[in-house]
């Protein structure tokens, strides 16, 4: 077990403060994942712990999105079996990558690793919203590349993977933004669900933290969804981008100047 800080309240509170800040913003703009894994860092917890942990909460944040999404029935279920199969096995396999990677340098590649997720976030808000027929010819190819790969980047880091999948099935299957957003959470559920199997069984699930945060995680979510109207995606996004700026300058002096 790599070396964990002082697991206090207060650092408990302190962690589940944001995550409750990353389950709002991720209701209403996307991008939670990119104040939560990082605020792990800033914590003092340790890469690997820190993925397994956010995985954790991250999993069940997921299955509680679906699980409103699918009353909807915008879901597209035909391709949903092979989604969640492919990215199942994606996150799996970047999440047994992580675990390979020493955890100095694997939090050095995850601090490179932050602008990616914010691109996908931004975006994610700025294509267009029109929808087509399906591709047949090359429906199954796409989605399972799409799964695995999109679900092997969640697996090893995760910040952004809903709006990379959303950006796909936009993109290359023609769904409309709405219907993509809730199919996504599909593959986000299974890819959440891979790479937590291989934390899991790696011993890398810090669960003392991992079930008070995914309570404040959900919480978060549940609130975000009643305040959308009200707030505004540009307004959260906003708040977004200035939280993940100060929490990547303090990881950049942790990992690189200290």
């Amino acid at each position: 077990m790599e070396l964990l800080p002082d697991l206090t309240f207060g650092l408990v509170a302190i962690l589940c403060l944001f995550f409750f800040l990353a389950g709002f913003v991720d209701s209403i703009a996307g991008g939670g994942g990119l104040i939560s894994t990082p605020a792990m860092l800033v914590c003092g917890l340790p890469p690997h712990i820190a993925l397994g942990t956010g995985k954790f909460a991250s999993t069940l944040g997921s299955l509680t999105s679906l699980w409103t999404f699918a009353r909807s029935n915008l879901v597209f279920m035909r391709i949903a079996p092979a989604g969640f199969v492919s990215a199942f096995l994606g996150g799996m396999a970047g999440a047994g990558l992580a675990m390979l990677i020493d955890s100095a340098m694997l939090g050095r590649v995850l601090i490179f690793l932050l602008p990616a997720g914010m691109a996908a976030s931004l975006l994610s808000g700025k294509t267009g919203s029109g929808e087509g027929e399906l591709p047949e010819k090359r429906l199954w190819p796409v989605v399972i590349a799409m799964g695995f790969i999109i679900g092997m980047y969640d697996g090893f880091f995760g910040p952004g993977t809903g709006s990379f999948f959303i950006i796909g099935l936009h993109l290359f299957l023609r769904m409309g933004l709405v219907r993509a957003s809730a199919t996504t959470k599909v593959f986000n559920l299974a890819s959440n669900a891979g790479g937590l199997a291989t934390f899991a069984s790696g011993g890398v699930v810090l669960y003392s933290v991992a079930l008070p945060c995914a309570a404040a995680n959900i919480l978060g979510n549940q609130l975000g969804t009643r305040l959308a109207i009200r707030v505004g995606a540009r307004a959260v996004r906003v708040f977004l981008y200035i939280t993940l700026s100060l929490l990547t300058a303090t990881l950049i002096y942790r990992f690189f100047l200290a």
